[in-house]
């Protein structure tokens, strides 16, 4: 199993469980201490660094979605650790938050089907 197909295994069914919960429970972030919040971005650095440090790769297939990610995470724990207030505010349009949840819950699905799904001639190991 490629670390593309591991790393897809752990972030497909996380992000799906992250997406379908916050789409439940839209002002989660609303009330949150600040500490908490930037603990949270605590948490997201150091996932998406450990992402990154196994699995750079850029390549022209599904995988390049797993590298994205962990970038992603790097850069949300950043802007959570230095800016813990931003990630509290309200957003008034509740549609944007909802479509990028809906978003995540996709990747997070079709990541899931990678990991788990029949292997194909996969010759590059990332």
């Amino acid at each position: 199993m490629t670390n593309s197909r591991r790393i897809a295994g752990l972030l497909g069914p996380a992000l799906v469980a992250v997406s379908m919960s916050e789409a439940m429970n839209p002002r989660i972030w609303a009330n949150t201490p600040a500490t908490v919040v930037y603990l949270s971005g605590t948490l997201w650095l150091i996932a998406g660094l450990s992402i990154v440090r196994v699995h750079n790769c850029w390549r022209r297939d599904w995988a390049v979605l797993v590298t994205l990610l962990g970038w992603l995470l790097i850069l949300g724990g950043l802007i959570r650790m230095f800016a813990p207030g931003f990630a509290q505010q309200q957003v008034q349009d509740t549609t944007v938050v909802f479509a990028s949840q809906m978003v995540l819950l996709a990747i997070g699905i079709f990541l899931t089907f990678k990991s788990h799904g029949r292997k194909n001639s996969e010759t590059a190991v990332c």
